[in-house]
């Protein structure tokens, strides 16, 4: 009766070695799951840069159809800035002058390709690069 019992409580748990194989396991595919979430969420990002990038260009044409030039700086589209007559904004919010990445746009006056220049910069908030850290211009 002994021998039945000690093998009934034997079989009814998880050696330390099964369980260190199931945490590893579960490691091994949270690891996986997690790079391809961050994948999609630097791809979301980059495409929500392009979109903005995008808007943030309408919104200096639209300060130049009111004051007759592009404003010489971006901060200009937020407060009015002095001896500029027909200023009729603010035409963005701060927040809109940083990218998804939380890096500024770049930005010239007078532009290389155009009135303007506007840059999103990428991941890297740095001019060049490859993938997500690629540069897009208002001009392309």
């Amino acid at each position: 009766m002994t021998a039945s019992r000690s093998l009934r409580y034997r079989h009814q748990g998880f050696t330390l070695l099964e369980m260190l194989a199931v945490i590893v396991l579960l490691g091994v595919v949270a690891t996986i799951v997690v790079r391809q979430v961050g994948a999609n969420v630097d791809k979301g990002k980059y495409g929500a840069g392009k979109a903005q990038l995008a808007s943030l260009s309408m919104k200096i044409e639209g300060y130049a159809l009111d004051v007759g030039t592009p404003p010489r700086d971006l901060v200009d589209l937020t407060t009015a800035p002095a001896n500029v007559h027909n200023w009729n904004g603010p035409y963005a919010k701060p927040s809109d002058l940083l990218d998804p990445y939380g890096h500024p746009f770049g930005y010239r006056y007078p532009g290389a390709h155009g009135p303007f220049d506007l840059v999103f910069y990428g991941k890297d908030g740095q001019p060049g690069g490859d993938g997500y850290n690629t540069d897009v211009g208002n001009w392309e």
